[in-house]
């Protein structure tokens, strides 16, 4: 059992997925950054110093705070500004994921196209014999 779970891991697809998985969750940091420290504050900018992080309402009567962090130390709230916020967060990952994906599909299709194209395998002996009869035939 243990050889069969070293084979497991030794695979380049498990290899290539923990890659990807470290990698993304790095990544993920880099996003959440840019949307939060880059992109909100733009658009609060546009939108009369709106901060869609402290959008919330609360659920019940004794949440009267103004921020959110205070808001949920009073009791349940709805806090719909950090869900737009994580929406605008994967809607940019997916754009990037996708024009990655773009990127190396294009590539792909490029050294394709590149590839010379194999070279015809010779004919089956009785085939190219029966050529060479054709051809003498022909020259008679």
């Amino acid at each position: 059992m243990l050889k069969e779970f070293q084979e497991f891991i030794s695979k380049g697809n498990v290899m290539d997925l923990a890659v990807g998985v470290i990698i993304g969750g790095a990544f993920s940091t880099i996003v959440t950054s840019l949307v939060n420290d880059i992109i909100m504050p733009i658009v609060g900018a546009i939108f009369g110093g709106l901060d869609f992080n402290n959008y919330f309402f609360g659920l019940s009567s004794a949440v009267n705070a103004t921020s959110l962090a205070d808001a949920k130390k009073q009791g349940a709230v709805f806090a719909y500004g950090s869900f737009i916020t994580v929406v605008l967060n994967f809607i940019i990952l997916a754009f990037i994921i996708f024009l990655m994906v773009k990127a190396v599909n294009n590539l792909r299709r490029r050294l394709e196209a590149e590839k010379p194209a194999p070279a015809a395998a010779p004919p089956p002996a009785d085939v190219a014999l029966l050529t060479e009869i054709r051809d003498l035939l022909a020259r008679k």
